[in-house]
């Protein structure tokens, strides 16, 4: 009993949030000391098979119950915009202990890199002055946001031990920022069909920052509206996009089938089979090629597009953020000095304002990231990047971000889509020993800094070029 009673009154000194912190409509309590590491669990409960509601019971358990949300059932930004208006408001009134947890908090979000996203993107929205830096848990399939920053690609036990030693390493996990970018995706549609045929008709629940943005009419356009979103880790096109909505539909199906990581990685794969992915000749059309879908241009200098060329046997495209896809590999690698030198390329960083621009041309071209120094090929790295997809070439096309796919209408005859890629800012992230991202400041850093100032300074949504 004596031990119990001590591991309680550590963890509240670690961990524990007095409830009237958290809640106005509470009273107010006498604190004596603040909890060294403060946190808020974001979880989706749907993630990881039964994991996610397991990992709340216990996390109610070991902290206070207000500081544990599902997402199945709490909006993050409410919950955020909630308990940060109380801070504020005990910090006007002088509340010290407001003040440090506030300075102290940090977040941790459950879920798959869907959910991982739906965070950062609240986070990134709420512009707050001091943002609190965010772990997350690996309880999705791929895990690759998870992964670059340290806290593994398995899903994590959910017992009360297990839980603990993860609060001990957000304890001790390091603040690092990565970058955020943004996606714009702007359409001009006939005056007989809606807007409404062009909208995603299964949007994922991470891509809940893309909506409709009403625009003025430029250059003869009729119906120009875009649809705007964010992302962290990548955005990929085609063939690998098809798969991945392939097998996210199928779950949603048949929820009792994917209860088991490891099962949903082998799914995964066959789904990779009989959807083309490794026999184009039968299966896959041409007219699906990437260069035949879409005419794509970079921006490597402020103000300067120019075209990417694509070979014909590319089926799918992958901009880059971070160093981990399709459950932990590396499509870009690390170019070696003589390729460096005459591509100027670099190796990749997440904090440096450029995105590595990859290609595939189908599955077994990318079983070689599964090889030492194995990878993609590279195409560009770029501050920005656009997609113009050709008139009339399909009826749709598959895109992903962070790990959640849609299959995109595309317009007919006279309309036009472009999806455009900017840099949009960063955010504060906790990464361990073991992160795998490499950031601009472990080095000389100055010219690349500026470089990202002078873009950040200079970019305009464009939707209409």
């Amino acid at each position: 009993m004596a031990d119990g009673n001590a591991e309680t009154e550590f963890l509240q000194k670690q961990f524990y949030i007095p409830s009237y912190l958290l809640d106005r409509e509470l009273p107010t309590a006498i604190i004596t000391s603040v909890p060294s590491c403060p946190v808020i669990f974001f979880i989706n409960t749907k993630s990881g098979g039964q994991l996610g509601a397991s990992f709340l019971l216990t996390c109610c358990q070991i902290v206070n119950p207000l500081q544990v949300f599902d997402l199945g059932q709490d909006a993050p930004e409410k919950i955020l915009c909630k308990i940060y208006g109380n801070l504020e408001r005990l910090i006007s009134n002088g509340d010290n202990v407001a003040a440090e947890i506030k300075k102290r908090l940090r977040l941790i979000v459950a879920g798959g890199d869907g959910t991982a996203s739906w965070l950062f993107g609240v986070i990134s929205d709420l512009k707050l002055a001091n943002p609190p830096p965010i772990a997350t848990i690996p309880l999705g399939t791929g895990n690759n946001i998870p992964f670059s920053l340290g806290w593994g690609k398995r899903n994590p036990g959910t017992d009360r031990q297990s839980v603990i030693s993860f609060l001990d390493e957000v304890c001790s996990a390091r603040e690092m920022k990565i970058d955020s970018w943004e996606i714009v995706m702007s359409m001009r549609a006939l005056k007989v069909l809606p807007c409404d045929a062009f909208a995603p008709v299964d949007l994922p629940q991470s891509l809940g920052a893309l909506r409709l943005v009403p625009k003025t009419d430029s250059d003869n356009m009729d119906n120009n509206f875009a649809f705007r979103g964010a992302f962290w880790n990548y955005f990929s096109m085609g063939m690998d996009a098809q798969v991945s909505y392939a097998f996210h539909s199928e779950r949603k199906l048949h929820p009792e089938k994917f209860k088991n990581q490891h099962l949903n990685q082998r799914r995964y794969v066959k789904l990779g089979c009989t959807q083309g992915w490794f026999c184009a000749s039968l299966f896959h059309p041409e007219s699906r090629n990437i260069a035949q879908l879409a005419k794509v241009k970079i921006m490597k200098n402020p103000g300067q597009w120019e075209k990417l060329h694509v070979p014909h046997s590319i089926r799918s495209v992958l901009c880059l953020n971070l160093p981990s896809f399709s459950g932990g590999l590396n499509p870009w690698g690390t170019p070696d000095n003589k390729k460096q030198r005459e591509r100027d390329l670099t190796a990749p960083y997440v904090d440096d304002g450029l995105l590595e621009v990859v290609g595939f041309k189908d599955g077994w071209h990318g079983l070689v990231l599964l090889t030492p120094k194995g990878h993609g090929t590279r195409l560009a790295q770029a501050h920005r990047v656009k997609f113009k997809f050709h008139k009339g070439a399909v009826n749709h096309a598959y895109m992903r971000l962070d790990g959640e796919p849609w299959k995109q209408p595309l317009p007919e005859d006279d309309g036009k889509v472009v999806v455009e890629i900017s840099h949009l800012g960063q955010i504060k992230v906790l990464a361990t020993e073991n992160c795998i991202a490499r950031s601009i400041h472990s080095g000389s850093t100055s010219h690349l800094t500026e470089s990202i100032d002078e873009l950040s300074e200079s970019t305009t949504i464009s939707i209409n070029s």
